[in-house]
């Protein structure tokens, strides 16, 4: 991994580039760009010619930065989610064995949390103003890698439905890309990421937080991994694709972090 990653380092590759070498990733990467020194001379450029005009008739007055108006605790028909509504549905989706049985990424108990989004309406209440609102709110379950949908009513908040899934993987948290990193640079298969890390900034890479994280699902094909992960679909499997913090990206593409079995693979590129 090492000779392979170091290749990376000192440039930021295009998102075009990596899109292309990446293929086989569950996820497109859009990498950030950086400003040239043209467009910042222009900027530049243009504010003095502005200060050598100086201000004409009809220039617009000063702009003024303004409070923004305090949030409902409520809202109505398809207004996105409140923090209130978000902090009440989640707690509503916990109740019961699911949150005493149930166990997040870092083995805690509890499902991990993956999204909470407002539901669609029901069959008749698309035109009903007074129609209710509800949220989905989606857990994994690692404890027995389970997809718990959990949908609220946001004025009784009651649990309406409780869907139950296996082998459907959403996308990784933040806090599943965290904690995939947090594996990965304890794993002998991340000394060449700490490697690179070091060459790139002189120092230690000791915690996710020193990075920049997105991440996809793998799943197991066959023939395309180590037998160690062809449970991955049926577990939560994770590919990283990891950046220096205002820095360097880092090929880690070649790695996949099992999040059920807590363990670290090397796909093989022949």
């Amino acid at each position: 991994m090492r000779e392979k990653v170091r290749r990376h380092l000192g440039k930021v590759l295009t998102g075009a580039a990596l899109a292309a070498a990446g293929t086989a990733a569950m996820v497109a990467v859009t990498l950030p760009g950086t400003a040239g020194a043209g467009e910042s001379g222009g900027a530049s450029g243009g504010t003095r010619a502005a200060g050598q005009a100086g201000p004409g008739p009809d220039a617009a007055p000063p702009g003024v930065v303004e409070r923004a108006p305090a949030e409902a605790e409520r809202g109505t028909g398809r207004d996105p989610l409140t923090d209130d509504e978000l902090g009440r549905v989640e707690k509503a989706a916990l109740a019961g064995r699911l949150s005493a049985l149930g166990e997040n990424v870092t083995g805690a108990r509890g499902p991990q949390r993956l999204s909470i989004d407002l539901a669609e309406p029901e069959a008749g209440e698309t035109d009903d103003p007074d129609a209710p609102r509800r949220a989905d709110v989606a857990f994994y379950d690692y404890k027995n890698d389970t997809l718990v949908t959990r949908t609220v009513n946001l004025s009784t908040g009651k649990v309406e439905r409780t869907d139950t899934q296996r082998g459907a993987q959403p996308p990784p948290s933040r806090a599943e890309n965290a904690e995939a990193a947090r594996l990965l640079i304890a794993s002998p298969l991340g000394a060449g990421l700490k490697a690179d890390y070091k060459d790139a900034t002189g120092k230690d890479l000791t915690s996710p937080d020193q990075l920049e994280l997105s991440g996809g699902i793998y799943r197991a094909a066959p023939g395309a991994q180590p037998a160690v992960l062809d449970a991955c679909g049926t577990h939560r499997c994770v590919r990283l694709f990891s950046k220096v913090r205002n820095g360097p990206w880092i090929d880690t593409r070649d790695l996949v972090i099992d999040l059920s079995a807590r363990r670290t693979a090397a796909l093989d590129r022949g």
